[in-house]
């Protein structure tokens, strides 16, 4: 299955639905990835408080190893905890992540909270710069970034994040912040892109659009994403499922349903109290 890729600020290309590989550990978390990339992505999604890398490492390497695919066609991504933001502690955790995944190089990795209040935020992206330097990491981002601390970091180092993954699902879709990004060129990837349990699959322009276009409401859902330019992630461990969500390229929304989606935002459509102004996870 062949998606179309978006292409970085730094050069580089993403397809543009990735594997999303939490809560994925394990023996059974390993063949869900190991299937999901035999279904056809391209794209993971992990992270050091995903507690998986290793697990995506070896599905990685064994799919590698039995389909012949290059290395180079398999994106690898992983975030840093804020417990690892203060500069030299980033640095080793970088190589730690490297080391777990068991590749040469990390394709993405991304600060996974801002945590503000610890305050540490821009050391963390200095050592993600200097990591790059170093080529232990090819392309860096964030996850959970507002605007304005966007602003700061790109102000503090000069280096504009390629991406910022964050909540993003029909409930809280974020118009600002992707305004934001595409004038900074920041691709925005979206983590729980389906909403979780609170996925809208029952509401009317959802249902309509899936019945006009013969393809299930999540599908519906993840076109949306790719419609307003986002990266979705969604996770499943079922192959069907894994099938489903990555057959969106090969259907388009009308402008108004992608509109009728988007207004489905609600003041208080997150999952959690995840605001990134006051949201800490060490």
């Amino acid at each position: 299955m062949t998606l179309p890729h978006l292409t970085l600020n730094d050069g580089h290309t993403l397809p543009t639905v990735g594997f999303g590989t939490y809560p994925l550990v394990g023996d059974e978390g390993g063949r869900a990835i190991l299937s999901a990339l035999e279904n056809g992505y391209r794209l993971l999604d992990s992270a050091v408080n995903y507690e998986n890398e290793g697990v995506v490492g070896r599905a990685l390497r064994d799919f590698l190893r039995e389909s012949g695919v290059p290395r180079h066609e398999v994106t690898v991504q992983t975030k840093l905890p804020g417990r690892h933001h203060a500069y030299d502690r980033a640095i080793a955790s970088g190589e730690e992540s490297r080391a777990r995944l068991g590749v040469d190089r990390i394709d993405v990795m991304l600060i996974h909270w801002p945590n503000p209040i610890t305050g540490l935020y821009k050391e963390a992206w200095r050592a993600l710069v200097e990591l790059r330097e170093r080529g232990v990491v090819r392309s860096i981002g964030v996850s959970n970034f507002n605007e304005r601390l966007l602003d700061e970091i790109i102000a503090d180092t000069g280096v504009t994040p390629a991406i910022n993954q964050v909540e993003l699902h029909p409930y809280f879709p974020q118009a600002a912040l992707l305004e934001k990004h595409a004038e900074l060129g920041i691709v925005t990837q979206a983590w729980s892109p389906l909403g979780k349990r609170q996925a809208p699959y029952g509401e009317p322009v959802v249902v309509a659009a899936a019945e006009r276009l013969g393809v299930t409401p999540a599908q519906v859902i993840l076109r949306w994403h790719l419609e307003r330019g986002s990266l979705p992630l969604p996770k499943s461990a079922t192959p069907s499922r894994q099938v489903e969500n990555l057959s969106v390229a090969d259907f388009s929304l009308l402008h108004g349903e992608v509109e009728a989606i988007t207004a489905l935002g609600r003041p208080d459509g997150r999952l959690f109290d995840g605001d990134p102004e006051r949201h800490e996870e060490m």
